[in-house]
């Protein structure tokens, strides 16, 4: 957290959602609505009022997630699964698992054996608990004419058998960019990069303003326009805070790494998926990692190097 505070508006704010002097979340979007500017702020938080009747009073005034107290959250925990039995009908376990030292997730694709099947993004789809109707993933899957690598001139949409001759298949996610401008824009501090390389969102802390979605040129943030509509077998009840737990109207989200199976040694989802093995993924801090070996062996690149994201996010073709 900055010196400034968590709404990172220099109003000396301490963060604390509760009691104890702290001052709430309504006056962190008071004051993050006095750095933007009324009229933009107010246009950006519109739906507010009528996303904010379907929380609690614990939720909307519970505190920043890297404030909370080990047993504060462990009642917030508590009160989601709780939460998510009663309108889901659904027993679930939400953890929040640290990042681990030594960890430095990076994330490779090889273009040269993905078909373009698109089972990542629906791994994606059932793994993170979206809404069903939207059928709504982190992953986007753009097909290009071989020969081109801009991905912002690639179709998302077809429908039709794959792969084609002439064609190749590049997955677009969440890039986890070391210097990633979703993090700067936010005015309340609710997303932000973790140690382990991994940006997140306290979906509790998030306005909805969209500015993240906004600034990111990857176009990999979500905005859930509703609450997510899953039938109770169809939720995914291993979660976590920050990942897959089912997200309110009104907040943004993004693929975490599936940090909730990551951080526990296991694999993402998308990468279980894949038909062919064109993804792959590690700690980059690991010498004998596969990632590593990719990085060293291959001719690697990330998209847009020009705009200084640093994306943790590579791509590679065979030779």
């Amino acid at each position: 957290m900055s010196e400034q505070g968590s709404c990172g508006s220099g109003c000396g704010c301490s963060g604390d959602g509760g009691g104890g002097g702290g001052l709430s979340r309504r006056t962190v979007l008071k004051a993050a609505g006095a750095t933007l500017g009324a009229a933009a702020f107010a246009h950006a938080v519109a739906p507010l009022t009528e996303w904010a009747a379907d929380l609690s009073m614990d939720e909307f005034l519970q505190k920043h997630y890297r404030e909370l107290t080990p047993d504060q959250l462990t009642q917030v925990l508590e009160r989601i699964e709780n939460d998510t039995r009663e309108q889901y009908g659904r027993e679930v376990n939400v953890r929040a698992l640290p990042p681990q030292e030594g960890v430095s997730f990076g994330y490779a694709l090889n273009l040269s054996i993905c078909v373009g099947c698109r089972r990542c993004a629906e791994a994606c789809h059932e793994e993170n608990n979206h809404d069903r109707d939207s059928h709504q993933s982190y992953i986007r899957v753009f097909e290009l004419s071989k020969g081109s690598i801009d991905f912002a001139k690639g179709d998302p949409s077809y429908d039709h058998p794959v792969p084609q001759d002439d064609k190749y298949y590049m997955p677009v996610q969440c890039q986890q960019c070391d210097n990633p401008p979703c993090v700067s824009v936010c005015p309340v501090e609710a997303t932000w990069k973790e140690p382990d390389g991994i940006v997140v969102v306290d979906y509790n802390w998030c306005i909805g303003c969209r500015y993240c979605e906004a600034a990111c040129p990857y176009h990999a943030r979500r905005f859930n326009w509703k609450a997510p509509e899953i039938p109770a077998e169809d939720i995914n009840p291993d979660q976590g805070y920050l990942s897959n737990r089912v997200r309110q109207a009104g907040v943004m989200e993004k693929c975490t790494f599936c940090l909730h199976r990551t951080r526990d040694g296991r694999m993402p989802a998308c990468l279980e998926a894949c038909p062919t093995g064109a993804r792959v993924f590690g700690n980059m801090l690991d010498p004998d990692s596969e990632i590593r070996w990719v990085l060293a062996n291959k001719r690697v690149f990330v998209l847009k190097e020009e705009l200084g994201t640093r994306p943790r996010f590579f791509y590679f073709f065979d030779e």
